[in-house]
């Protein structure tokens, strides 16, 4: 590659176990294996893909192009030392909300039953299990990939006798009037899936709302869209955390809202 271009090279990457997620900018995408290589041997992967667009639909589908190596891309991913098994060409993972999954892990008490409405693979409900050790955990996912590599996880992490994996939308099969705490780690529209997390509460209980929103509205819109739901279910808020978890877009943050309901 010209040595004019080496300025270019990514700066940043992800790392999921053995695989790199790389962004190759235009000007040297003719060089996009010859960089993955380099990178995969540097950092030692089995597998490179090029990041392409984000992440898409309900489903949470990464889109990326395999560019180098194994084109096996499944691998174990390790992090506070939980294990998670699944293919960073199929299924996101999110390095960004590292911190949240580890305050999530301790957060709960033992005589809980949680409901984490977009399980994933497992992101809360695993370390939640392994580190806090709740009654009952609930994992509802509807992508049926990533429902295979929940499953496989909670047997990776010995938590069988813990998590209980759902699939299906939650909106049809979360259980009603179980929770002491309820998870909705998603991006998109989250609001509207308020109704299904408080049908899900006891008559009281905490709910950890996550929403994408403008910098200028973070003071305002995520509350306002819990209270106006809350009204409608004769819900109570008897207390508000708000904690930010990363940089979105410019302009845009990832917040969640720790948020202490109570029926009345």
């Amino acid at each position: 590659m010209p040595s004019h271009l080496l300025s270019l090279i990514p700066s940043k990457w992800e790392k999921i176990g053995e695989v790199l997620i790389l962004k190759i900018p235009e000007k040297t995408a003719s060089y996009r294996q010859e960089i993955a290589k380099v990178y995969a041997e540097v950092l030692g992967c089995k597998s490179v893909l090029e990041g392409v667009g984000g992440i898409e639909g309900e489903c949470r589908e990464p889109k990326v192009n395999h560019i180098y190596g194994d084109k096996d891309t499944e691998t174990v991913h390790v992090e506070n030392r939980v294990r998670y098994k699944l293919d960073p060409s199929k299924i996101m993972f999110s390095s960004g909300n590292m911190s949240e999954r580890i305050r999530m892990s301790t957060i709960v008490d033992e005589n809980e039953t949680v409901v984490d409405m977009f399980a994933g693979i497992g992101y809360f409900s695993i370390p939640i299990a392994v580190y806090s050790t709740p009654k009952k955990v609930y994992a509802i996912e509807m992508n049926p990939t990533a429902y295979h590599y929940l499953c496989s996880n909670i047997t990776l992490n010995n938590v069988n006798h813990i998590v209980k994996p759902l699939l299906g939308d939650n909106r049809e099969v979360t259980p009603k009037g179980v929770a002491d705490r309820v998870i909705m780690g998603y991006l998109r529209e989250t609001y509207r899936y308020l109704p299904t997390a408080f049908a899900s509460l006891r008559n009281r209980g905490i709910i950890h709302y996550h929403e994408v929103c403008p910098n200028e509205f973070l003071e305002t819109r995520p509350f306002q869209r819990i209270k106006e739901a809350a009204k409608q279910f004769s819900l109570h808020i008897t207390g508000v955390k708000k904690r930010i978890i990363k940089s979105y877009a410019p302009g845009v943050s990832h917040v969640v809202l720790d948020v202490d309901l109570e029926r009345g």
